[in-house]
């Protein structure tokens, strides 16, 4: 299998750590990351690393006996220790704190403790087989605070930090399932729910294993994964991922089921928002997108594997001397990480990797559904718009206007959470609630510049692409920017019209500009009149265009100048009634360069006749500084020409 194949792979830099064995026992945390390698009982030494952690933590304390758990609170400012069924141990990693260990005890009698779960720098959950005691630390007295317990029978729990949400298994099939979230100091009970097992034979008894539930935020909901090995239906073996969407208010609901079409021994992983399903039997996995569309049959959407079932890219790791060795995954941890023992321990994060789905998933419009939700998509998108309009991989127009309007409709959400959010900034409600965010700009918003630099501008410029392609391609483009209502910006029209004059398609050129498909704008005027020496009517078309413009009135009076068009330039200033407040001096400037003494004179007695009646006199004020001109009118008509006073 080419590298190109494999769509999964592993962090170039993963966490080693010191195996496990009789002397040195290994702990993970779900919450931190972070891996304990705890030697003797902690007596020779601890070592605690993270994905992130440049420098390992390395620490010692007493040999009280075995470690059943260890971890950090969050930002390792206090250490706990699970030794016995009882209690936990604590100690201060906080400068200026004492750094004895103190001890609680939970509060159920004949409890045991099942595990802890710290939900903040100072606040932990102690799971015991009767219930959930939630308490402060209080590292200053060496003390802990009970906030709130509740009592009820535990088979086994799961913690979800990224929600903060802790889900306990109760009833004799196991399959009662107890959720509660804690927040700031309080813990909130929230609604129970039940797994639906699979039929079972009679002579066994059903119940629900901890090694087939997961919990995981994806698309920022947070759904309780259901490995079910058997389906119900009769005429499917195959296992199937059940996903139960976990609300923080309201009633857990059953909304996906994923179908692996497979048996075996299976592993998950939620990676970019995927579910990641991991075969052991084969050594392949698999990827479901809950985004991508599926088959609703009106309670549960089901959904296949989004490409082919790969293995994930081989690794090499580095061994004594020189060289390195390939391996592939021994086992995995849920959420994100891939735990491996090959020489030694590492422990990995898995990745996606974009590049190869490209070619694995041949419907473009599909392709873009899954890329436009991955978090570094944006190259990749654009290579792909690349890949589409080039000679051997060429789509067809309905597939390019497809993918055209997907990446249009992600900018024109993001563009309206903009202008909402202005708006609202605008109106002062930033201040009143905290609660309003500025938009988040994801690589998914693909903006008119982004798709001009990287795929329009070099896609112009391939000599062997047809030409009437070329411009239906960018036609198509600015027709899904209206239909989006997205305002096109001018660089886009000058592309257009630009290949269509390196075509010799003016008339193509006109029907554009006359039915309006480019929009008014001042830099498509100007581009107009630069082209008057290829198509002499594009200069009465860019005149059209700026008139069209309301805001353009001194452009084209520049323009109408600049062509010594004096006269056009005083009847649309006249018709626009600003005639009172042009520069004298300019027009006269501009009469005089046509070397036509009779225009002279006909402008330089308006302004004349302008002066009479604005302030009583022909004569021109030493502000207009139009002596020269005066003294020019004199040379060629003589002094008797000039406007006398009119007196009432």
């Amino acid at each position: 299998m080419g590298e190109e194949d494999y769509y999964l792979e592993l962090c170039e830099r993963p966490v080693q750590f010191e195996k496990a064995n009789p002397v040195n026992c290994v702990f993970f945390d779900e919450a931190n990351k972070q891996v304990f390698a705890v030697r003797s009982g902690g007596a020779t030494g601890v070592v605690v690393k993270g994905p992130d952690d440049r420098n390992p933590i390395s620490f010692r304390m007493d040999d009280k006996g075995e470690v059943k758990c260890i971890k950090f609170s969050l930002e390792n400012k206090i250490l706990a220790v699970q030794r016995t069924s009882k209690t936990v141990d604590f100690c201060n990693f906080i400068p200026d704190n004492s750094q004895l260990e103190y001890t609680q005890e939970c509060k159920t009698k004949n409890a045991n403790i099942l595990g802890f779960c710290w939900t903040s720098s100072t606040e932990i959950v102690f799971i015991t087989d009767q219930g959930i005691e939630f308490y402060q630390v209080l590292p200053e007295k060496r003390s802990l605070k009970l906030l709130k317990s509740h009592s009820l029978n535990v088979n086994w729990y799961m913690y979800c930090p990224e929600s903060a949400v802790i889900l306990l298994s109760t009833t004799v099939l196991e399959n009662v399932l107890q959720p509660f979230h804690f927040r700031a100091g309080t813990m909130s009970k929230l609604p129970k729910f039940e797994i639906e097992l699979p039929a079972a034979p009679k002579s066994t008894k059903p119940s629900l294993s901890e090694r087939d539930i997961a919990m995981a935020t994806v698309y920022g909901q947070l759904y309780v994964l259901f490995l079910r090995h058997h389906s119900r239906a009769s005429n499917s073996t195959g296992a199937e991922v059940v996903l139960y969407h976990l609300p923080r208010e309201g009633a857990c609901k059953k909304m996906h089921i994923l179908k692996l079409n497979r048996t075996g021994k299976f592993a998950l992983n939620v990676v970019d928002n995927l579910v990641v399903v991991h075969h052991q039997d084969t050594e392949t996995s698999v990827i479901f997108d809950i985004k991508l569309r599926g088959e609703f049959d009106g309670s549960v959407t089901f959904h296949h594997p989004v490409l082919p079932a790969r293995s994930i890219q081989p690794y090499q790791i580095p061994i004594a001397g020189n060289g390195f060795r390939r391996g592939v995954c021994a086992a995995v941890l849920p959420r994100g990480c891939v735990l491996t023992m090959i020489f030694g321990s590492y422990l990995w994060n898995l990745q996606v990797k974009l590049e190869p789905i490209v070619n694995l998933l041949p419907d473009k419009g599909r392709l873009m559904d899954f890329l436009l939700q991955r978090k570094e998509c944006k190259m990749v998108i654009l290579s792909v718009c690349s890949q589409m309009l080039s000679e051997s991989d060429r789509a067809s127009l309905p597939v390019i206007a497809t993918v055209f309007d997907k990446l249009n409709h992600e900018y024109k959400k993001y563009l309206d959470a903009e202008q909402s959010y202005a708006m609202a900034v605008e109106a002062g409600q930033s201040r009143s609630s905290p609660l309003l965010k500025r938009p988040v700009r994801t690589q998914a918003v693909l903006d008119q510049s982004d798709v001009y630099t990287h795929v329009l501008s070099a896609f112009v410029e391939k000599k062997e692409m047809p030409h009437k392609f070329v411009i239906a391609v960018l036609m198509e483009y600015i027709r899904s920017l209206n239909q989006f209502q997205i305002a096109v910006q001018h660089y886009l029209h000058e592309l257009v019209i630009k290949t269509l004059v390196q075509h010799n398609l003016f008339y193509m050129l006109h029907q554009f500009l006359q039915y309006h498909v480019l929009s008014d704008s001042k830099p498509l005027a100007c581009l107009l009149l630069s082209l008057e020496s290829f198509y002499p009517p594009a200069h009465q078309l860019s005149l059209d265009m700026l008139k069209r413009l309301s805001t353009a009135n001194d452009e084209i009076v520049e323009v109408l100048l600049s062509k010594h068009q004096v006269l056009a330039a005083l009847r649309f200033i006249r018709g626009i009634g600003g005639h009172d407040n042009i520069s004298a001096r300019k027009f006269l400037d501009a009469a005089k360069q046509t070397e036509d003494n009779m225009l002279f004179y006909t402008i330089f007695r308006f302004f004349e006749q302008r002066n009479q009646r604005l302030r009583g006199s022909p004569s021109f004020t030493p502000g207009e500084h139009c002596e020269e001109h005066v003294a020019f009118f004199k040379q060629i008509f003589g002094d008797q020409a000039l406007m006398r006073p009119t007196t009432f």
